[in-house]
């Protein structure tokens, strides 16, 4: 006899995870939105330090790196959820917040992990087409919103359409929103973004207990493989709820380490942020040369349709065979799109070299 498992198993969608991870030889990493820079060697020491006390289990209070985080934010550290990623707590928000008969709202296409909110806990997942400018329309959203809905995610900026919308935008839609309903503001790539500062945001907590920020140390601090990220929450029950229903000891010893090393190179912040920026306006104007033209980005990323007549798996295949990952666009909502993180200088013009020839 087979096992029976819960019903929300095959409900929920499987992650469509990068392919490559196992390749051989040089390869040019474009899928998954990771720095192509390492951590600073301060970073890799203090992870490396952490790793002599591995016997005994990490702080289960992430109490040092919550006071950290409260000290750079401005934000009580009784509200500060800290994850295994920014996704553990998103899906934990997800857990905590939902259930059968309940709403969740988002745009789409966006995060691959929004859909697996509603899959695991039986609650009706909205999902709000972008614009024709590939942005969240909130307007749209908020006539989504019901005496139903628990949570409602915006991310921005988006994932996988590399756009933002100004805060003051963002700012009047959570106002716009009922005092029951859990904003989730998913801000993993707002170091990015030019049209706000990453702290600006931050002053909305105050003014909206049902606002959540998450925020990750993947992307700009480089830390993706140690997998840590956080909240930043309105109200102290957020935080309670989110820890209450996971399993304890979330987010390891070194990753604790790292991200407490990390918040103190803010200058190598900056540095990256200036090199992103020149190597995206590169590689946007290498699109523009070869007759596409992306969606205007705030991320470390660029997406763009392929256009008509041409096969997005054919070319995805392509770039694969010549040593490029990238993501197809099909697996994150839109098909005939790819998603194309910024990398070095040498690997965005490897990739525009392959696409020029498959095109």
């Amino acid at each position: 006899m087979a096992l029976e498992f819960a019903s929300k198993v095959r409900r929920i969608p499987v992650y469509p995870a990068a392919d490559g991870y196992a390749s051989e030889g040089e390869i040019a990493m474009m899928a998954s939105n990771e720095s192509p820079y390492p951590p600073v060697p301060a970073v890799v020491e203090a992870a490396t330090k952490a790793l002599a006390r591995v016997n005994r289990y990490p702080d289960p209070t992430n109490s040092a790196l919550r006071r950290r985080l409260a000290d750079r934010h401005g934000v009580p550290a009784s509200r500060i959820a800290i994850g295994n990623g920014s996704c553990d707590v998103l899906l934990a928000a997800g857990d905590a917040l939902l259930e059968p008969g309940a709403e969740l709202v988002y745009a789409w296409p966006s995060f691959s992990v929004y859909p697996h909110l509603a899959a695991a806990s039986g609650a009706r997942a909205l999902e709000v087409p972008v614009d024709a400018e590939h942005r969240h329309d909130l307007e749209a959203m908020r006539k989504e919103v019901t005496v139903a809905t628990r949570l409602v995610i915006v991310c921005n900026p988006n994932n996988p359409t590399s756009t933002a919308l100004p805060l003051d935008e963002i700012a009047a839609f959570v106002a716009d929103i009922p005092r029951h309903v859990c904003v989730i503001l998913d801000e993993a790539y707002v170091e990015f973004s030019l049209l706000q500062d990453p702290d600006d945001s931050v002053e909305l907590l105050d003014k909206h207990p049902n606002l959540v920020l998450l925020r990750t140390f993947s992307k700009i601090y480089g830390l993706c493989g140690l997998r840590v990220g956080y909240a930043l929450a309105g109200s102290d029950e957020f935080r309670t709820a989110v820890d209450q229903v996971r399993q304890p000891f979330f987010c390891n010893a070194a990753a604790q380490a790292a991200a407490l090393e990390a918040l103190n190179h803010q200058d190598e912040v900056a540095r990256r942020v200036e090199r992103n920026l020149a190597e995206r306006i590169g590689l946007e104007q290498g699109l523009r040369d070869l007759g596409i033209e992306p969606a205007e980005s705030h991320a470390n990323f660029v997406w763009f349709d392929l256009g008509e007549g041409r096969e997005e798996p054919e070319i995805v295949r392509g770039l694969a065979q010549r040593g490029v990952l990238v993501r197809a666009g099909g697996a994150l909502g839109r098909d005939g799109a790819l998603r194309v993180t910024v990398g070095t200088q040498a690997e965005n013009e490897r990739f525009l070299e392959a696409l020029d020839a498959l095109l």
